[in-house]
């Protein structure tokens, strides 16, 4: 997956041509990095000179300004500057414009809006900045045109980063609004130079989603007690042992579970140092550096905000505006919600996939329900735990309600076949278990369209509800109050099904299919961040989605 990062293509191509046309086709040059001016109505145009020598050089030498600095925005920036004639964005002469102040303070509080500050050129603008304070400095034209630029770039790249996020587009994206084309950004630009405030710019381009919201107001206090030390990240799964064991062995040092880090510990020194931390994190003290343990480390303040800003991008890949009625699941909270009007009406706990066969976040809408359903093994369950059981205790199939169907849909008895000679390749059967409060779908069965043949439904194990971590399921979403949300669906269609209606069906046994008059779309989400009262909870991370996204994208920001 790479960086999402919209651009024009027809921009990109013609990023050269366009430097070239309007500042000159001369071989380009270096900037010089000092460009001292003793006249002071001769500092503007200097500056602006050197502007456009610094994005010619750019066009030729990927983007970047000199040997340090990189424009992450070039072709957006160049193009800004092109209408203008490369006059100067956020200062002239020798002092800054408001905007170009406020701006770089937004980068400074830049993780109040899950940003990292040195995205946005925070050490070398800063450094600039305290230069041009100098007396010297102030008379600097190559200082003031690196400022202006890195401060375009940073804007642009601020802007990008609010309203589309640095998450991949995928399948599950639903933002319609993705427009970030030149255009936009020169409009974004404008209204700067116009006066309205780059926060205001800003803030406009961020979700309006009540948890987004929410996350990004208790941010503050998170980031007020967040510890800030850079500790040691582990990797694990190991794939290098060396390099392992010198991570865990420097990490455990940080945090003085071991005393020194200038030779490789020993066996016994490592075991006592890995008992002290486990005791120390609450963990069950077996003196292995097992995965609970790397987990614990590897939980830092710094991880812990790299995670709250993969949950806010997350919020920009939904649309700008959610249906009036949807059914909201988020799998690592194992909670399911209803809203009707901006409300949550319906809250439920549920039951949802193991790691290794996780339910997929996916976007669909609610067709129908099904009450006392039958449910058709998957082939994949059969191969991987049924056949062999069956194999090797025929009463299996009875003991789990179960039966054999043939492809006329005959049931089949079980001892007329010879279980020891069908296997994937070889199994011409259906396996179904017969409706009824035992079966794994429990009473009722809701139905949603989708490619992983996953659904929601009740279960006959509802004692797993009360368990704190409900990744049990082979993939599909257990509900705890499933007749709750089966009368939500009929409740806008009461001619056909009063309000007893779904209470007598289950009382006489009966089976029904009800569609849905007005279908309800159902979002199956993975949000590890939410804020509660004012403060952040973090879920366990139970498919690792949010590590795969830190390693991806986020590494070198935590």
């Amino acid at each position: 997956m790479l960086q999402f990062n919209l651009r024009i293509p027809a921009l990109i191509q013609t990023w050269f041509v366009l430097a070239c046309f309007l500042f000159s086709c001369k071989e380009p040059v270096k900037p010089k990095p000092k460009e001292i001016v003793k006249q002071p109505e001769l500092l503007n145009p200097k500056t602006e000179e050197i502007i456009r020598e610094a994005l010619e050089y750019a066009a030729v030498n990927g983007n970047r300004i000199d040997d340090s600095l990189f424009l992450d925005e070039g072709e957006f920036v160049a193009d800004s500057y092109s209408k203008t004639n490369a006059a100067r964005f956020w200062s002239n002469e020798k002092e800054w414009y408001s905007s170009g102040d406020s701006i770089f303070y937004f980068i400074v509080n830049a993780e109040r809006y899950g940003l990292f500050p040195n995205d946005y050129h925070l050490r070398n603008l800063n450094n600039i900045r305290m230069a041009l304070k100098d007396s010297v400095g102030m008379n600097d034209a190559a200082l003031w045109a690196r400022a202006d630029l890195l401060m375009t770039d940073a804007f642009v790249h601020i802007c990008r980063h609010l309203k589309l996020g640095r998450l991949e587009r995928d399948s599950v994206t639903l933002r319609t609004d993705t427009l970030f084309d030149a255009s936009f950004v020169n409009s974004l630009i404008l209204q700067a130079k116009a006066g309205r405030s780059p926060r205001e710019i800003f803030e406009f381009l961020e979700p309006r989603h009540e948890g987004y919201v929410n996350l990004k107001n208790a941010l503050p206090a998170f980031l007020d007690s967040m510890d800030r030390a850079a500790y040691t990240y582990i990797d694990f799964p190991k794939t290098d042992s060396l390099l392992f064991l010198k991570q865990l062995q420097k990490r455990l040092f940080e945090s003085s579970y071991i005393v020194f880090n200038t030779r490789p510990a020993d066996t016994t020194e490592m075991k006592a140092a890995i008992l002290k931390a486990q005791e120390s994190l609450g963990l069950k003290q077996d003196g292995k550096a097992g995965p609970q343990l790397v987990k614990a480390l590897n939980n830092t303040g710094r991880e812990r905000f790299v995670r709250i800003a993969i949950n806010m991008d997350r919020y920009k890949q939904l649309p700008e505006t959610m249906p009036e009625r949807y059914v909201w699941v988020n799998l690592p909270a194992f909670k399911m919600e209803v809203f009707d009007s901006g409300f949550a009406i319906i809250e439920s706990k549920v039951i949802v996939g193991q790691p290794k066969t996780r339910t997929p976040v996916l976007t669909s809408e609610i067709t129908n329900f099904i009450t006392y359903p039958q449910w058709t093994v998957p082939f994949s369950i059969i191969f991987k735990e049924m056949l062999p059981r069956i194999q090797k205790n025929i009463n299996y199939l009875a003991k789990e309600n179960l039966m054999v169907v043939d492809k006329y849909d005959s049931v089949i008895d079980p001892a007329t076949i010879d279980w020891s000679v069908l296997n994937k390749k070889n199994f011409p059967y259906l396996i179904r278990q017969r409706e009824g409060d035992d079966n794994s779908l429990g009473l009722i069965k809701f139905n949603f369209r989708n490619k992983y043949d996953v659904y929601l439904h009740d279960t006959n194990a509802r004692s797993l509800f009360a368990r704190s971590n409900r990744a049990m399921s082979h993939g599909c979403v257990r509900v705890q109050e499933w007749r709750v949300l089966a009368d939500f669906m009929v409740s806008q269609d009461t001619v056909r099904y009063p309000p007893d209606t779904l209470a007598a069906w289950i009382a006489r046994a009966e089976k029904h299919v009800v569609p849905v008059k007005m279908k309800i779309p159902v979002y199956l989400r993975y949000f590890t961040a939410v804020a509660k009262e004012g403060k952040i909870v973090l879920f366990e991370d139970i498919y690792e989605d949010d590590k795969l996204l830190r390693n991806r994208y986020f590494a070198k920001r935590a």
